[in-house]
């Protein structure tokens, strides 16, 4: 919500400056989350001056362009080559000087230099008013006043206005504070508790009256519950053309478009008071009739958008006697708005049925600025106030008179909320004795009313606008916000308590893979859910029939939840590498969505993405690219952290891998991984090779809880290492010759280690040279030669009579 200085300041008289009101709103939980200067015109006129056109004559080397001396009361004249047609002599100009910056209307800076145009020097610019921000046209440069001064500042002629504009993060439940008065109401009683005394000033409406009763509009409210209050009244003889510069300053400076005086007013008093208005073309108001009913489902209407929608039967409308007119507190319909034809209006000031108006703007998936403060609840007693300030504003700046009574049906009205406070029950909560006095003074300044004061605490009238504060619990928060939590001092002592829990704790253990994964100068990532299901055709594994289909999406590219973790971390891969960022390593802990036939299933995992070198290069060692054994490392690392062992390795039948593998614990598959497609990668304009694993982190977190950390003493005896190397056939695996000696020694053998393969020249047809390593230990004494050459001439023949090997 943007609010602007200045226009506050209307409500609240204070010398405070924009910085020092932030940090006061953010204490009163107002949290002002930016704040940012305006001008009405960019750069604020800054270096354009009032020149006088001394003479004016036709350029030698061009049509169309005048060689022209200015004089901007400076010691000489400046020749300026201009191309407007209408410039002459002893015209009075804008004029932008040299190293003057100007602003394009998208806000693109460019600056005035000294030139030559057609061989002709030119010392500066006379300006157009769309040139100068002043306005849209550009037939000609602009002629000003005869009587202004020669030299004078043009930012002086036209009164720039300088602003600065407040960007709150409104909480949900505070729509009392949804416009610039009720900002100002907590302002006053930020001020009150630092003992400075100032009061709210609101417009005045004493001079409404009604001119006439020419033309009066019935109103027939059908159904109290969603319209509980609605008031209006007729405007005739208006002409509808731009507000006033001040109005226009004050919309464009939180953001809000002018369209024209009457659209403007119900805007600018929307922003003002926070009640939403609507004016309605009086002449389209068939019957001079207005109902607020709801229609039947399936009815046709098109909004101001020009979209046709189609009603539900729980929509409230305002209809004239023929058709709708308006979706209530949501929208107006593209028939019976105000235009530049209008000559009368019926003004509509009304508190619709939040719950209704919430339901009503999501079905339609419009979101305004009426509607924002319906669904929240706007203050129900302000309806008339606000109806009478707009109706006063419009005849102020479109002329006309009022011409029928106040319409107002409110058949129950809105009752205040009584409270009981405790002042034990507030010194628990807050943990600190407030003075009685100053609990008092708080409640005084946010207009509670304290009927009652006894011993043990205060009764209270809480208006009706704070709908948010109808317990005991909320009048002590109230209290607390205003006092200022900074102001409740901590105490010395800290209490904590020991939750008795197991070690096999899923966030535990992904806080534990996550400090591994971060050592290893991972980085984590946190991606939306929501996901385009255009992604679903890269994958044949993926159903368009699986997604969980959101009904009311903010776009269609976040319209399904996902159903892999790839594509929102190719997302990421792709944000990175467009800014040349190639070397990632990239981890997420996250869920994907599936729509199953009898059933919705939200499963958890873990997603790893590497792509580009393992580090950058150092002046000691050169990077390596990451592979897909570097990926294998990584995963293994993991597994051996969470003590699971014995996996099985089986090849990936993915659609989203070029080439992969799954390992499985049994029949549970914990993990699949590989190279992601280059078909997948092209998709999201990746070029570099890209590896993926994807974790059941959920199968891996039951598999974890079932196994043990063993760990033996480090044995008294020398390890004995021996190597092979031996030529074998290009089908041959490592795997087979590691699982091949296992089985010939069991007892002695520790690990068999493949670190070198060659390839190539000198090398039989079909054939390839692994260089294995064995690691032989026993616990109970030290091995001898003699030992280790007869288990090696063991392994060497099961070699060669099962995988045809021969050594080299």
């Amino acid at each position: 919500m943007k609010i602007s200085y200045n226009w506050l300041k209307q409500f609240i008289k204070t010398d405070w400056n924009p910085e020092q009101i932030s940090e006061l709103l953010t204490d009163l939980g107002l949290e002002v989350e930016g704040l940012t200067p305006y001008q009405s015109v960019k750069g604020g006129l800054e270096g354009i001056l009032i020149g006088e056109v001394l003479t004016c004559e036709q350029h030698p080397n061009a049509d169309r362009l005048k060689i022209t001396t200015v004089n901007i009361g400076s010691d000489a004249p400046l020749q300026i080559v201009c191309g407007a047609p209408n410039v002459a002599a002893g015209q009075k100009v804008p004029v932008a000087t040299i190293g003057t910056t100007l602003y394009t209307e998208e806000g693109e800076a460019w600056t005035i230099k000294k030139g030559k145009i057609r061989g002709e020097e030119s010392h500066g610019m006379i300006c157009a008013e769309d040139e100068l921000g002043l306005g849209k046209s550009h037939d000609g440069i602009m002629v000003l006043d005869s009587k202004t001064i020669v030299g004078s500042l043009v930012s002086e002629l036209f009164k720039i206005e300088n602003d600065h504009v407040f960007e709150i993060g409104l909480t949900p439940n505070r729509s009392d504070a949804m416009s610039h008065f009720g900002v100002a109401r907590d302002l006053r009683a930020g001020f009150t508790q630092k003992d400075i005394n100032t009061a709210i000033i609101t417009p005045s409406i004493s001079a409404f009256q009604v001119d006439n009763r020419s033309l009066k509009i019935d109103v027939d409210v059908l159904d109290k519950n969603l319209a509980p209050r609605y008031c209006g009244l007729t405007i005739s003889n208006i002409k509808v053309t731009d507000s006033p510069a001040w109005i226009q300053n004050r919309l464009k400076a939180i953001g809000i478009t002018p369209i024209n005086n009457v659209v403007d007013a119900t805007n600018y008093v929307l922003h003002e008071l926070g009640q939403p208005l609507h004016a309605f073309d009086a002449n389209k108001i068939t019957g001079n009739k207005i109902e607020v009913k709801t229609l039947p489902t399936g009815t046709k209407f098109i909004t101001l958008d020009g979209v046709e929608r189609e009603l539900h039967e729980e929509d409230l409308m305002i209809c004239n006697a023929d058709k709708p007119m308006c979706i209530a507190g949501v929208y107006g319909g593209i028939d019976s708005g105000v235009n530049e034809n209008t000559s009368s209006i019926f003004l509509e000031s009304a508190y619709f049925n939040p719950i209704s108006v919430r339901k009503t703007a999501k079905r339609h998936g419009l979101n305004t600025d009426a509607s924002f403060r319906f669904e929240r609840g706007i203050d129900p007693n302000i309806t008339e106030y606000a109806l009478k300030r707009a109706a006063l504003l419009i005849t102020e700046i479109a002329g006309g008179l009022i011409t029928s009574e106040v319409i107002d049906f409110y058949p129950n009205k809105f009752e205040d909320f009584q409270v009981r406070l405790s002042f034990e029950n507030t010194k628990k909560i807050i943990g600190q004795e407030i003075p009685q006095d100053t609990i008092k003074s708080i409640l005084i300044s946010l207009d509670i009313k304290i009927n009652n004061v006894t011993e043990t605490g205060l009764g209270l009238t809480v208006p009706a606008y704070r709908n948010d504060v109808q317990r005991e619990a909320d009048i002590i928060e109230e209290i607390l916000r205003v006092y200022g939590y900074n102001n409740i001092k901590t105490t010395e002592k800290l209490n904590a308590s020991i939750s008795n829990t197991s070690k096999f704790e899923d966030y535990k253990l992904q806080n534990i893979i996550s400090n591994q994964l971060v050592s290893q100068g991972f980085y984590e990532t946190l991606n939306n859910s929501l996901t385009n299901p255009e992604y679903i055709a890269l994958n044949t594994d993926l159903k368009a029939e699986k997604s969980v289909v959101m009904l009311n999406p903010l776009s269609t590219d976040l319209s399904v939840l996902r159903q892999s973790m790839l594509f929102s971390g190719l997302e990421s891969i792709s944000h990175n590498v467009n800014r040349r960022q190639d070397d990632l390593k990239l981890f997420e802990f996250g869920k994907t969505y599936h729509n199953y036939a009898d059933k919705r299933e939200e499963k958890k995992h873990l997603s790893i993405l590497i792509t580009g070198n393992r580090h950058d290069n150092r002046w000691n060692t050169e990077s390596k690219p990451s592979d897909f054994f570097y990926l294998k490392g990584t995963i293994e690392t993991i597994f051996a952290r969470l003590g699971i062992k014995r996996l099985k390795a089986t090849p990936a039948k993915s659609d989203a891998f070029s080439e992969g593998v799954i390992l499985s614990f049994g029949k549970t598959k914990l993990v699949e991984f590989g190279m992601v497609k280059k078909s997948i990668l092209k998709h999201f304009g990746i070029s570099q090779p890209v590896l993926f694993a994807d974790f059941n982190w959920d199968d891996v977190f039951e598999t974890a809880k079932y196994n043990r950390i063993s760990f033996t003493a480090i044995s008294k005896y020398p390890e004995i290492r021996r190597d092979f190397a031996l030529l074998i056939d290009d089908s041959v695996t490592f795997e087979s010759i590691h699982t091949l000696a296992k089985q010939v020694e069991k007892q002695l053998l520790k690990n068999v280690n493949l670190f070198d393969v060659y390839q190539g020249s000198n090398l039989p047809e079909g054939k390839k040279s692994y260089a294995v390593s064995f690691t032989f230990q026993d616990e109970n004494k030290t091995l001898t030669d003699k030992q280790i050459d007869k288990i090696m001439a063991k392994l060497q023949a099961s070699f060669e009579n099962q995988l045809g090997a021969e050594l080299r």
